[in-house]
C-alpha cells in the first residue's frame, strides 16, 4: 500500500494497493478497525455497507476466523448507503447478498442488522422508514447521526451509492435518505444522500479494476462537475474522506503516477 496521497480541493486522501484482492483484505481491516474503535470509544458502532463485487469479496474476508474473530458484532449496527427496489431473498439485493456471504455466517444479531424495508407499499415509504429506523438506532432525533465508517463504491459513470448522474438525489439538502428513479435503469433506488454523507467520521471509496481508471481520474483530478460525477458530490468536514483503490484503477491518475 503507498503512503496516502492527498488530493486537491477537498477530494480527500488517496490509498493505492497492488490488486483486487489486496482491495478486498484492505477495506475489511478498515472494517475491523473502524467499528472496534468504535466501539472502545463509545461502547457501539454504527457502519454502512455498500453492493458490488470488491465488497461482496470484503464480506468474503470477514467472515473468515482471522477478521470474523476481532469484530465486535453484538455491538455494531449495519445499514446499508443504498439498496434496489427489490425483495431481501433477490440476487440483486445489496443487503440480502451480504447475508448470504457473511452475516449469516458470524455472530451477528438480528437486532443489529438494518437493510431497507423493500416489502413496504412504496419506495417513498421505504426511504421515509430507512431514515426513522437510523434516527431511531443512533438516538438522533434531530440533527444528522453520524456513522463511524461509511463504505462506498464507484460507478464507471461516476454514480456512488444509488446517487446516479442527473437524478434529483442530487439536490437533496434536507432529507438523510431518499427514492431516487434512475431513468437510465428504469428502477427505483433507495439512497442516502449528500448530507448524511457529509458527517460521517469515515467515508471509504472502495474502487478496483481498469474499468474504473479513466471515470476515477475525471472525479479526483478533473474539474467539478457533480452533476454529471456524482462521486465528487461526497464531501466529509470534519471527518476523513478516503479513496482506497487497486493500481488498475490508479491507472489513469497523475497523482498515482507521479508517486510511482
Amino acid at each position: 500500500m503507498t503512503e496516502p496521497i492527498e488530493l486537491p480541493d477537498g477530494r480527500g486522501r488517496m490509498l493505492v494497493v497492488a490488486d483486487g484482492e489486496a482491495l478486498a483484505a484492505a477495506a475489511a481491516e478498515r472494517f475491523v478497525v473502524a467499528a472496534t474503535a468504535a466501539v472502545a470509544s463509545r461502547g457501539r458502532a454504527l457502519i454502512a455497507l455498500s453492493g458490488g463485487s470488491t465488497p461482496k469479496r470484503m464480506g468474503e474476508l470477514l467472515a473468515q476466523p482471522e477478521f470474523a474473530g476481532r469484530v465486535p458484532w453484538t455491538e455494531t449496527d449495519l445499514f446499508w448507503g443504498d439498496e434496489r427496489w427489490v425483495p431481501l431473498a433477490s440476487a440483486e439485493s445489496n443487503a440480502g447478498e451480504a447475508m448470504r456471504a457473511l452475516l449469516d455466517k458470524v455472530p451477528a444479531p438480528p437486532a443489529r442488522l438494518h437493510p431497507v424495508a423493500t416489502d413496504l407499499a412504496s419506495p417513498v415509504r421505504a426511504a421515509a422508514a430507512y431514515e426513522a429506523e437510523l434516527r431511531r438506532v443512533a438516538g438522533t432525533a434531530e440533527g444528522v447521526p453520524v456513522f463511524d465508517l461509511i463504505l462506498l463504491g464507484m460507478g464507471d459513470d461516476g454514480h456512488t451509492a444509488s446517487l446516479f448522474p442527473g437524478t434529483a438525489a442530487l439536490h437533496e439538502r434536507d432529507r438523510l435518505v431518499v427514492e431516487n428513479f434512475v431513468p437510465k435503469l428504469g428502477a427505483d433506488r433507495i439512497t442516502f444522500t449528500y448530507p448524511l454523507l457529509a458527517v460521517a467520521g469515515e467515508v471509504l471509496f472502495v474502487v478496483g479494476g481498469a474499468g474504473k481508471a479513466d471515470t476515477l481520474a475525471r472525479v479526483l483530478e478533473g474539474p467539478p462537475d457533480p452533476e454529471a460525477l456524482p462521486a465528487q458530490g461526497v464531501r466529509v468536514e470534519p471527518g476523513t474522506l478516503t479513496w482506497l483503490v487497486d493500481r488498475a484503477a490508479a491507472g489513469s491518475l497523475r497523482s498515482a503516477g507521479e508517486r510511482g
